[in-house]
C-alpha cells in the first residue's frame, strides 16, 4: 500500500481522504523529525535558563502570568490535559478524528512547536495501526484553538482517556497496550502545543469539501434528470447566455447540463412547443447551482492554506533562536468559510426540494400524481416531498451564520472568539440532509423516466441515461407502495460510494466544478 509522507508540502485535502477514510499509512521525512528535534532542544535549554516563556514556564490563558518552576513542567503538561478535557456530546466520527490527527501531525512537523519525536511517533502509530481517540463533539468555541477536544486526544497518549480500537470502545490505557506502546510523559510545552490549533475544525472541514464537491456535481445530474422529465428546454444552457456573466460555477454547471442531456430524445420531442420558458428551478439552474460551487471552490481553497498552516502558539522560530505570542490559533478563516459553505450546500437543497415539488404535483407537471399508478390506494412519493422540505426547513435554522457570535472566555483574555467548530459541525448537517433532499430527486426523477417512456418510448440523454441505469440497478421502479426509507437509504448510499458520478463520468467525461473562460 502507498504511504503519504505526513509532513510533505503541500498536504492537500484528497491526502487527508485517503489516510481518515482509506486508511493509507503515514510516514515522516529525515526533514521532518530533524526539525522537531532542532525545536525541542532549543525548548529544553531555555527550562533550564529558567526563560520565561508562555506555556511553558507559565500557566495558560489568564494565569499566563504565574510562573511554573523547571520541577513542575512536566506535571503542567498533564494537568493541561486533564482540565482542558471538558468536551460534551456523542464523539466524533472515526474518519474525523483521523483527520484531525492527520492535519495536526503536519503543523507539528513543520517545527514550530515544542513537540518531542517521541510524542509525534506516538499519534503517527494511531493512526497506523487504528487507534481513534474518543473526542467529544461540543465543547470548542474556536479561538485558542480547538483546546477541548484536542485535549481528550491527548488524553490518550498518556495512558488516559477514550478510543476506538478495531471497532470497540475502551480505556485509553487499554488502547495503548493492544498496539504495544508505554504511556508518554510529556515534556515542557507539550501539553500546549497538542491542544493548541485549528485542527478539530480544520479536520471536519476537510471532509466536508472533498463531500461537497461530489454533492455539488450530483445536483446537476438530479438536475438534469429532472429538466427531461419535466420536458424543459436546453436552450437556458446556451454557452452565449453565460459568457456574458462568466461566473466560473454557472459556466461549469451550464456545460453539464448541456452534456448530461446530449441526445436527449425528451427534449428533442417538444421543440417549438407553446410553453415559453421553464421555471426558475430548471432555466436558473446554473446560476444557482454555479454560485453554490462557487462557495465550495472558496472554501476548499481556504482549508487547503489551513492544513499546510501551523496553528499552534507560541511559535518557536529555531533559526534566530526566538519565540513569538501570536493568534494561528484564532478560527475565523474557517469560521467564515464554513458559513459561507452552508449556505452554498443549503441552496443546493432549496431548489431541489422545489424541482422535487413539480415532480409529484400533476398541476405543474404532465405526470401521474405523487409519480404512482393507482393513486388513492398508492401514495407514492408524497411522504418523500414532505421529508425533503422538513430538511431544507431544517438547514435554513443551520445555515444561520455561527462567526457573527462569540462569547468571551478565560477570565476576558480570550475576549473575542470564531464559533468555526459549531459552524463547520452544522455545515456537515447540512451536507447530509441535503444528500438525502437530492436522493430523493433522483429517485423522483428515475420513476417519472419510466413513466414517461410507457407512454412515449423516448430515451433520455446521454449522461442522465447512464444515471438511470445505475439507480435502476440498485432500486426497482415503484410500482405500488413500499417502505420508501430503505430506497431513501440505498439512494444515499449510491450518491456516497461514487458508483453513480462515476458512471455518468464514464459516459460523458468530467463532471465539472468550475470552468474559467479563457
Amino acid at each position: 500500500m502507498q504511504t503519504i509522507i505526513i509532513d510533505k508540502e503541500p498536504l492537500t485535502i484528497d491526502d487527508v481522504v485517503a489516510v481518515s477514510r482509506g486508511r493509507v499509512p503515514v510516514s515522516v521525512s529525515p526533514e521532518g523529525h530533524a526539525r522537531v528535534e532542532k525545536a525541542t532542544r532549543l525548548v529544553a535549554r531555555w527550562v533550564r535558563e529558567k526563560k520565561v516563556i508562555y506555556g511553558i514556564t507559565t500557566g495558560f490563558g489568564a494565569m499566563c502570568n504565574v510562573t511554573i518552576s523547571p520541577e513542575d513542567t512536566r506535571a503542567l503538561q498533564k494537568k493541561i490535559l486533564m482540565s482542558h478535557a471538558a468536551g460534551v456530546g456523542d464523539p466524533l466520527p472515526e474518519d474525523v478524528v483521523r483527520a484531525i490527527m492527520t492535519i495536526r501531525l503536519h503543523d507539528l512537523y513543520m517545527g514550530y512547536s515544542a513537540c518531542t519525536n517521541q510524542t509525534l511517533s506516538h499519534l503517527v502509530a494511531f493512526l497506523n495501526r487504528g487507534v481513534t481517540p474518543v473526542i467529544p463533539e461540543k465543547g470548542s468555541v474556536g479561538a485558542s484553538g480547538d483546546l477541548a477536544p484536542t485535549a481528550h486526544l491527548g488524553l490518550v497518549l498518556i495512558g488516559m482517556g477514550e478510543a476506538f480500537f478495531k471497532g470497540k470502545r475502551m480505556d485509553g490505557a487499554k488502547a495503548l497496550e493492544k498496539v504495544g506502546l508505554a504511556p508518554l510523559c510529556l515534556e515542557a510545552g507539550e501539553g500546549l502545543a497538542l491542544i493548541n490549533g485549528t485542527q478539530v475544525m480544520t479536520g471536519i472541514a476537510a471532509l466536508v469539501v472533498h463531500d461537497a464537491v461530489c454533492l455539488a456535481k450530483l445536483a446537476d445530474v438530479a438536475c438534469a434528470m429532472s429538466l427531461e422529465v419535466l420536458m424543459g428546454s436546453s436552450s437556458e444552457f446556451d454557452p452565449r447566455i453565460h459568457q456574458v456573466r462568466p461566473h466560473p460555477g454557472q459556466i461549469a454547471s451550464a456545460r453539464n447540463m448541456l452534456r448530461l442531456t446530449d441526445n436527449s430524445q425528451i427534449i428533442l420531442s417538444h421543440q417549438g412547443c407553446a410553453r415559453v420558458q421553464d421555471a426558475y428551478t430548471l432555466r436558473c439552474a446554473p446560476q444557482i447551482h454555479g454560485a453554490s460551487k462557487d462557495a465550495v471552490i472558496h472554501a476548499g481553497n481556504v482549508v487547503n492554506i489551513e492544513i499546510n498552516s501551523t496553528t499552534t502558539n507560541p511559535l518557536i522560530f529555531t533559526e534566530t533562536e526566538e519565540i513569538r505570542l501570536g493568534g494561528n490559533f484564532h478560527g475565523q478563516p474557517i469560521a467564515m468559510a464554513a458559513d459561507y459553505l452552508s449556505m452554498g450546500i443549503a441552496e443546493l437543497g432549496n431548489v431541489s426540494e422545489r424541482r422535487i415539488e413539480r415532480l409529484v404535483n400533476p398541476q405543474l407537471s404532465e405526470l401521474p400524481a405523487f409519480l404512482v399508478k393507482n393513486g388513492g390506494l398508492n401514495s407514492g412519493f408524497m411522504i418523500a416531498q414532505y421529508m425533503a422540505a422538513a430538511l431544507v426547513s431544517e438547514n435554513k435554522v443551520l445555515a444561520h451564520p455561527a462567526c457573527v457570535d462569540s462569547i468571551p472566555t478565560s477570565a476576558n483574555k480570550e475576549d473575542h472568539v470564531s464559533m468555526g467548530t459549531i459552524a463547520i459541525r452544522q455545515c456537515r448537517e447540512i451536507l447530509d440532509n441535503v444528500e438525502h433532499v437530492l436522493a430523493v430527486e433522483m429517485l423522483c426523477a428515475a420513476q417519472a423516466y419510466d413513466l414517461l417512456v410507457e407512454r412515449q418510448h423516448l430515451s433520455a440523454g446521454k449522461g442522465t441515461r447512464e444515471a438511470h441505469t445505475v439507480i435502476r440497478s440498485k432500486i426497482p421502479f415503484l410500482d405500488e407502495d413500499r417502505v420508501l426509507a430503505a430506497d431513501i437509504a440505498d439512494m444515499v448510499s449510491l450518491m456516497r460510494s461514487g458508483a453513480l458520478l462515476d458512471a455518468v463520468e464514464r459516459a460523458i467525461g468530467p463532471v465539472e466544478l468550475r470552468t474559467v473562460l479563457p
